[in-house]
């Protein structure tokens, strides 16, 4: 009898808009894709060979076009903001990113996510696309996305 082990990238993304009082307009939660340059980076970093950049940035943008396997950006960038904490949080078999888009950074008819690893361009690790989530100039979208290998 032959042994098979798959390992499988797989995540959620949660994202909380909420106003400028704090009072909660959306919750929702999304399935997302990691993309090809994902794994890629992730087997990078297992092999630790010339070690690429840690998972420092989400992106936020406003494109409906669906996630696929090969993207490596977003297709209309609206914002990006720093990790919570730079590499993420891990536990167990997930690792846990977190990132806050502030009022006037990220604003508008958001419909696209990604995970990144520099403030500009960068590797990208996962990809997702939703339902329109209109952050308002005075908005605040709390975005926790976990990506756990299954």
């Amino acid at each position: 009898m032959q042994t098979q082990d798959f390992v499988k990238p797989t995540g959620t993304l949660n994202i909380v808009l909420t106003d400028e009082h704090g009072v909660v307009k959306m919750n929702v939660t999304v399935p997302n894709l990691v993309v090809t340059t994902g794994k890629t980076w992730l087997a990078a970093r297992m092999a630790n060979t010339s070690l690429p950049a840690q998972m420092s940035y989400m992106a936020v943008g406003q494109s409906t076009q669906a996630a696929a396997i090969g993207d490596t950006a977003l297709y209309s960038e609206a914002g990006r903001a720093a990790l919570t904490t730079a590499g993420g949080t891990p536990s167990g078999t997930s690792t846990q990113f977190n990132a806050t888009f502030s009022p006037g950074v990220g604003t508008g008819s958001l419909t696209e996510a990604a995970i990144l690893n520099a403030s500009s361009a960068g590797t990208m690790l996962a990809r997702t696309v939703f339902g329109v989530v209109t952050k308002g100039v005075n908005d605040t979208v709390s975005l926790t996305w976990n990506v756990t290998m299954s």
